[in-house]
């Protein structure tokens, strides 16, 4: 009886072991690579969802607290928030903690974005950057400037990068705390001055000078900079004594497909009167889908993104 019963037993184990073995091989699809190829689809969807509703989800969100039984906490951040109000002019409130989470290296390994260095600059000197193009999104901008992941910092020893972008991101709660946390300030005059004059020396202010009007004519396959009327970011650097760093982002409007409106077309000037009176101009664009390359979504296209700088006094 004892033997019948260890041999059952034996058996057991031996299918037991044969399904763990076969349950391991189905779990084959989990390898290093396609694990790390999932998270660089998380990293940089959770941007794409920041850029486009995270300051209007978070204002809907802290409104709705301040319905509910919990409205002492919506009620502080607004305390704190008219108390904060001006720190984004004032230079922000950058986290190097922030600008080196290891997301970012995922989000530059999704395309990849690479910062090509061709000259050094002067730690006791200022520069603004005129970054060209916009794209959707100005993706490589964001990552080269407003991240640690490739190696600005280090690339640079010293230097502080600020991207400027739409002061009105800044009226958005959370969304302003989590945009200078990376080094991101208002684009206006204020603010560049104090980075400019009054905040030492070593700050580089990355300004998209084509701004929302380049962004209408981004499509994969065009490079198209607009630079007309635009000069207001060369008075300012004659103002400061600031060097001027023209940058191009090779590949930046390979990441996302547009549908672009003629001039005088009713859709142009819908966009128009967006950027005229709001500050953006809104556009009609895809990318990949979330799950295949094949589908449409708002993941842009896996394609490199090549950021180089050239300085110039």
């Amino acid at each position: 009886m004892m033997k019948t019963i260890i041999a059952a037993y034996s058996g057991v184990l031996r299918g037991t072991g044969s399904s763990i073995l076969s349950a391991l091989q189905d779990l084959s699809w989990l390898s290093k690579s396609k694990v790390e190829k999932q998270l660089q689809i998380i990293s940089v969807l959770q941007w794409v969802l920041t850029f486009l509703i995270m300051g209007v989800a978070c204002t809907v969100i802290l409104m709705y607290i301040l319905c509910t039984d919990c409205w002492v906490i919506a009620a502080v951040y607004l305390a704190w928030l008219v108390f904060d109000w001006n720190t984004p002019k004032k230079g922000g409130r950058r986290s190097q903690w922030v600008r080196n989470w290891a997301i970012w290296r995922y989000f530059r390994d999704y395309f990849p974005v690479r910062l090509v260095k061709t000259h050094n600059l002067l730690t006791n000197r200022n520069y603004i950057f005129g970054y060209h193009p916009h794209g959707i999104m100005g993706l490589g901008a964001f990552c080269n400037f407003s991240t640690e992941a490739t190696g600005v910092g280090q690339k640079f020893p010293g230097i502080r990068p600020y991207l400027a972008t739409l002061a009105g991101n800044f009226r958005m709660p959370i969304l302003r705390d989590y945009l200078m946390s990376g080094g991101i300030c208002p684009v206006n005059r204020d603010s560049i001055d104090y980075i400019l004059s009054k905040n030492g020396s070593g700050n580089a202010i990355v300004i998209v000078v084509g701004g929302a009007a380049e962004s209408l004519n981004c499509m994969p396959g065009k490079n198209s900079v607009t630079l007309k009327n635009r000069k207001g970011f060369v008075k300012l650097a004659l103002r400061h004594g600031a060097d001027l760093v023209p940058v191009y982002s090779f590949g930046e409007n390979e990441v996302y497909k547009q549908v672009i409106f003629e001039e005088g077309s009713w859709g142009r000037w819908v966009q128009k009167k967006f950027q005229k009176h709001i500050g953006f101009a809104p556009c009609i664009f895809h990318g990949r889908g979330l799950f295949s390359s094949n589908t449409w979504g708002l993941l842009p296209y896996s394609k490199p993104i090549t950021t180089v700088g050239r300085h110039w006094i």
